[in-house]
């Protein structure tokens, strides 16, 4: 029996698109917007601020010095966020739904700047009863050590937890530690794996 549900975040409860911030982000500096991940990706500072292992001000200071920006952290963290699109991709009385018999727990790579933000702005995450968030644990999916401390929390055996991502390398990590997942598609598809589970 499904005891805890657990979901991650962007890309399953809500939608984002990163060119927003890109665009916003050439207009203020000098590099060009197809260049942004590049550079970015050409360092660790992403996963070091998701791992938690760099505070906040510190990752902002870094990446505007390496797209060469001069904004305040305040502006920075505005734009950061735009990323994310105002309608949730699931539906609220489907968590509702699901919170009436089920444990829900938010199992997220995120930072303290878009979690914020997020938990401010989306009223969807009132359903969740805690949250597994890599920032904190210091661990992103999809290392060993989020899924453990996921399991931890929920205070029941990872047979008795079910999972669903985006990211179909995360599901199959959920899958090797004992969980049930699903690779998360569309909130018709994840609906019906759940009620083909018994869980609705």
């Amino acid at each position: 029996m499904i005891k805890t549900i657990f979901f991650d975040l962007g890309g399953v409860i809500v939608p984002f698109d990163f060119k927003r911030a890109y665009t916003r982000l050439e207009a203020l500096g000098s590099c060009p917007a197809s260049e942004i991940t590049s550079r970015i990706r050409s360092t660790d500072l992403v996963y070091q601020f998701e791992s938690g292992k760099i505070a906040a001000e510190r990752f902002v200071e870094a990446l505007c010095r390496m797209l060469e920006l001069k904004v305040t952290y305040e502006e920075f963290c505005d734009l950061w966020t735009c990323i994310f699109l105002s309608d949730p991709l699931l539906p609220d009385r489907l968590l509702a739904d699901l919170h009436v018999r089920h444990r829900l727990i938010l199992l997220s790579n995120t930072n303290p700047i878009h979690f914020e933000m997020i938990r401010r702005e989306y009223p969807i995450l009132r359903h969740f009863d805690d949250f597994v968030l890599s920032y904190k644990v210091g661990a992103l999916k999809p290392s060993s050590k989020i899924y453990q401390e996921a399991i931890a929390l929920s205070g029941c055996r990872a047979e008795e937890c079910f999972f669903t991502d985006d990211i179909l390398s995360n599901v199959e990590a959920a899958r090797s530690h004992g969980i049930d997942a699903v690779q998360f598609q569309s909130a018709d598809q994840l609906e019906a794996d759940l009620r083909s589970r018994g869980l609705l």
